[in-house]
């Protein structure tokens, strides 16, 4: 039976997501994430396995990174049970270890704007397709950690850039972090 991938989504929230690099290990709380279930028209998974997408077909806890858009690196966690292909986006983190490292990944900015977005995300901690298929349960270059801090208030909106079944409330926020991507009147 597969699980429910929107579940997975909000129960990333407030976990911790670490890269470990050769001068240091960079880490952030995760803060907003989409889910993207079986049969959802607007995932990866939806034609069916390629070799591009096979990691979102691994059991549960992998990583699926993919590139987009000819400029960014995305991470997603594989969702369900091997074989079903699903999985979660993670959009956004609070920085928290190697700060200045990131800057150095991804320039120098407001904080906030760090790790504000998929792709940002992914540069501040210097992941690409290298880390395809990893299992983000285990430590190693990397992956996730439970986080040290009592639950925020988990809002829930519509994904953000895609147009398929857009209209879908699977997109999942910590309520008031300055670190949350998206239009504000998402973020409420």
């Amino acid at each position: 039976m597969p699980v429910e991938t929107a579940a997975l989504a909000r129960f990333l929230i407030g976990k911790v997501v670490a890269r470990a690099l050769p001068e240091g290990v960079v880490s952030g709380r995760i803060v907003e994430t989409e889910a993207y279930g079986v049969g959802d028209a607007a995932g990866h998974a939806f034609s069916g396995v390629t070799e591009r997408n096979s990691s979102l077909f691994l059991e549960r806890g992998h990583a699926y990174v993919y590139f987009i858009y000819g400029r960014s690196w995305m991470l997603n966690v594989s969702a369900e049970i091997s074989g079903i292909g699903a999985g979660v986006l993670i959009r956004a983190i609070e920085p928290r270890d190697g700060v200045s490292l990131m800057r150095l990944n991804r320039g120098d900015g407001p904080l906030r704007d760090l790790a504000r977005g998929p792709g940002r995300l992914a540069a501040a901690l210097r992941i690409d397709r290298s880390l395809d298929g990893l299992d983000l349960c285990r430590t190693g270059p990397l992956w996730l950690a439970r986080g040290d801090e009592a639950a925020d208030e988990i809002g829930e909106s519509v994904r953000i850039g895609i147009s398929r079944e857009a209209d879908r409330l699977l997109r999942f926020y910590v309520r008031g972090s300055p670190y949350v991507s998206g239009l504000r009147r998402l973020n409420a």
